[in-house]
């Protein structure tokens, strides 16, 4: 058989295996969960109406709703590129003082789900929050200006991920292109529109689909700010009515609808293939160096989002020190304690909840990792019958609810071919039948790894693009095996966009909520952000423990993104220049 055909016929079986693994642990569960949304009786499943979505969209609550939702993501990754865009301009082509550790610094807000970040923004923008006492004003954000409220946390919360994607793609740029623009008589604002930004588009592309599709399924942020007149918080206040309403299918249906949607127009209007390059020049021999006022404002500019991204953890590090009831209508608590910090740790389970996210997040990573590889390479480098249906599958998951598709694990276990019974019991007894539970840990691995996918791939995806096919050809002609090709080429030429998307599933694993509170229903399986959660709804000292217990999830992450920062290049820079 001819080498040709052995590698279509490869290639295109990795693609079907691709989409049936895909088939199996997204598409089916969420069937499970949005078929109520078309049946006549959701109980069952069964029959068929369209009755239960054009009552929905009639509905002038849930209407506003998907229009927020929008508005939401649209401002959020409008900020979140204004924000990132310049600082990675910045880190990408000077040198100025304290560069490492902005470099690793500005990855920190990633570190902490918002439903913890919660515990200190209200303590700090509440209308006797720290800000009010400062200022003398009777001003609440958590009350008034919502929709901007959250526009503002959710984009100093997720701006890491386009200045992730950003800086690999800068660090990806031949020098000598922008320098012979220059030499021709090119200004800086020209060079950037005409050459930069369109060698760059992968990556923004990339890195704000991730943004408008996470920022349009948030659930953390609006329950935070009360802001209930968006669509992903009216689906979590309808679940409980699974049973009885099909609600809550029919927003799902119309949440998965207009986020693919969106992704679509985006990747027509702005995600078509970027430009190859033959090399890829290291950008150090390229940095100018900038010193004294230069220097400073650099610093200043990172410093300045640095610390603004760091509110809420600066505030869920004061209540954790705080003496309960001790921090109200005053600037900073009137009382310190850090009996909070022990007592999180004291038990067996809080330190068996950290070591349950390890694990979990760490399997996650190498999976996702490996598969995101073999995924990206199908889509960018073959033409294989269904790659381009596999990149749309990739992105699923960032449009879907993390509750949902937690309660489609559990459905799934209870159904063909995981099991037997109706999946609506199975969502029910979640929350209180007395059912013994199954292992979470394979689902927990699975979940985690499924909802992070779309991170690796698009990761992947915008590093393939710019690099050259051509360089994996001349490997092969020279002798090289495929797979020899693309593990001595290919591989080093992208590494960078691999660590970038394996820092942000290994960090959104650790922090994951929705899978987390919903499929670890012992003590011993739970992860970090459930024990975090368990804490937080006990009375008096509760939200103080949570607090602390969340200040030591944020040390662990803020270690390992230094840690990786110095085992490659000791500054974070150098991850995105291998």
């Amino acid at each position: 058989m001819p080498a040709r055909l052995v590698r279509i016929l490869v290639q295109q079986g990795l693609v079907v295996l691709a989409l049936g693994g895909l088939a199996l642990f997204l598409l089916y569960p969420i069937w499970l969960t949005v078929r109520g949304g078309f049946a006549d009786d959701p109980a069952t499943g069964t029959g068929f109406t369209l009755d239960h979505l054009l009552l929905t969209i009639r509905d002038p609550v849930l209407r506003a709703g998907i229009f927020n939702a929008l508005g939401i993501a649209t401002a959020t990754t409008i900020l979140s590129i204004l924000i990132s865009l310049p600082l990675a301009m910045l880190s990408a082509k000077y040198r100025f003082p304290g560069k490492a550790f902005f470099g690793a610094a500005i990855l920190v807000p990633l570190i902490l789900p918002p439903f913890v970040g919660a515990i200190g923004m209200k303590a700090i923008l509440g209308r006797a929050g720290s800000l009010n006492e400062l200022l003398g004003t009777d001003f609440d954000i958590l009350g008034q200006a919502r929709f901007w409220g959250v526009v503002l946390v959710e984009a100093l919360h997720l701006y890491p991920i386009i200045y992730l994607n950003a800086t690999a793609s800068l660090a990806n740029l031949d020098p000598a292109l922008d320098e012979s623009a220059e030499n021709l008589g090119a200004g800086p604002w020209k060079r950037f529109f005409r050459i930069t930004l369109p060698l760059i588009r992968p990556g923004l592309f990339a890195g704000g689909t991730i943004v408008f599709i996470w920022s349009f399924t948030e659930l953390g942020t609006p329950l935070m700010f009360d802001y209930t007149t968006v669509t992903p918080v009216q689906i979590f206040t309808r679940l409980k009515e699974v049973e009885n309403s099909a609600e809550p299918y029919a927003l799902t249906v119309i949440l998965l609808g207009v986020a693919a949607a969106s992704y679509i127009v985006g990747k027509v209007v702005f995600g078509r293939k970027g430009h190859a390059m033959y090399s890829k020049a290291s950008r150090a021999g390229g940095e100018m160096k900038l010193s004294g006022i230069a220097g400073i404002a650099a610093c200043a500019a990172f410093g300045f989002i640095t610390a603004l991204a760091l509110v809420p953890h600066l505030g869920v590090i004061l209540v954790s020190l705080a003496e309960p009831g001790s921090w109200y209508q005053s600037v900073l608590p009137t009382a310190w304690t850090g009996d909070h910090y022990v007592e999180a740790l004291s038990a067996p389970e809080s330190f068996g909840s950290i070591q349950n996210s390890l694990f979990l997040s760490t399997a996650a990573m190498l999976l996702n990792i490996l598969i995101g590889l073999v995924i990206g390479y199908l889509i960018v480098r073959t033409t294989a019958i269904g790659r381009n249906l596999l990149d749309a599958m990739c992105m699923m998951p960032l449009a879907v609810p993390g509750l949902v598709l937690a309660f489609g694990y559990v459905a799934m276990t209870l159904n063909w071919p995981f099991g037997r019974g109706d999946p609506l019991e199975g969502v029910v007894s979640v929350f209180g039948s007395g059912d013994a539970p199954p292992n979470p840990f394979p689902l927990l691995i699975i979940a985690y790894a499924v909802r992070r996918l779309p991170y690796i791939v698009r990761s992947t995806v915008a590093g393939l693009e710019q690099t050259s096919g051509e360089l994996e050809e001349a490997a092969v002609n020279l002798g090289a095996t495929r797979v020899a090709a693309v593990r001595k080429v290919i591989v080093p030429l992208i590494m960078a966009n691999l660590i970038a998307g394996g820092l942000l599933v290994f960090s959104f694993s650790m922090l994951e909520v929705s899978d987390s509170l919903i499929l670890a229903q012992r003590a011993e399986d739970f992860p970090i952000t459930k024990m975090i959660f368990e804490f937080s709804n006990r009375l008096a000292d509760g939200p103080y423990i949570a607090s602390a217990m969340g200040v030591w999830g944020m040390a662990l992450l803020t270690a390992t993104l230094f840690g990786a920062s110095m085992m490659l290049g000791k500054r974070m820079g150098a991850i995105f220049r291998i």
